[in-house]
Parts: structure tokens; C-alpha cells; sequence
């Protein structure tokens, strides 16, 4: 399985090919995607990303993780979370949104088992 490519960002809004939903923020991996939903592990701009948001994506055998920060970088993602991911094997690019998905695809069209989670605003 391949990891689906995002066809658009704009602000608040992500949309993955393959896929009617249109995201705010949005997790995906090899074979699928869905809504970023932050209340689900009570994430917040800061500290920023747990580990416990990107478990579901780490599961589907990801090789690269990419975490898209937001437009204007307010997500924060502490070095807890980017240690979880280098214990798992698996290399983490974060980086702000607009780069992070340019980076993603172009990961995904090489073949690469990448996965992702992105936040669409600030």
C-alpha cells in the first residue's frame, strides 16, 4: 500500500487523494487517512505533539514520520515526542505545513512508507 497524496492545503483546509473529507488537521499513512482530532489525547499548541498522536500512524509500519507544525509554526513538538519516534526506527521530519506536505509527497511519490500528521492553521 501506498501513502495517499495530499492534493491541496490552504488554511483549515486539507485534502488527501482518494478522500471526499476535507481535513483541518489530518493524520495519514500508507492506505489511508482521517481527522487529527486533538481533543483525543487532550494536545494542545503547547507542549505540542505526544507521542500519543502519532501512535496510530507509527502502527501502520511507517518508515518516515512527518509532522506538519502549522502555517506559522505555533505547534510545538518536544523532544519527548521526537525521541518516541527514534526509538520506533523511524526518521521524523518536522517542519512548518506548508513545507511539511512538499516534503511528504514527495516521499510518498519515491515509494517511501511515509506517514504524517498536519495542522492546518497557525
Amino acid at each position: 500500500m501506498s501513502s495517499p497524496e495530499i492534493a491541496s492545503l490552504s488554511w483549515g483546509q486539507m485534502k488527501v487523494k482518494g478522500c471526499s473529507t476535507t481535513y483541518k488537521d489530518c493524520k495519514v499513512w500508507p492506505g489511508g487517512s482521517r481527522t487529527w482530532d486533538w481533543r483525543e489525547t487532550g494536545t494542545n499548541h503547547s507542549p505540542g505533539v505526544q507521542p500519543a498522536d502519532l501512535e496510530e500512524v507509527v502502527k501502520k509500519g511507517v518508515k518516515t514520520l512527518v509532522i506538519g507544525r502549522g502555517m506559522s509554526e505555533a505547534l510545538q513538538v518536544p523532544p519527548s515526542t521526537v525521541g518516541y519516534l527514534k526509538k520506533n526506527g523511524i526518521d521524523v521530519l518536522v517542519l512548518q505545513t506548508e513545507k511539511a506536505v512538499e516534503e511528504y509527497n514527495a516521499l510518498a511519490a519515491q515509494g517511501v512508507k511515509v506517514g504524517g500528521v498536519f495542522h492546518s492553521t497557525c
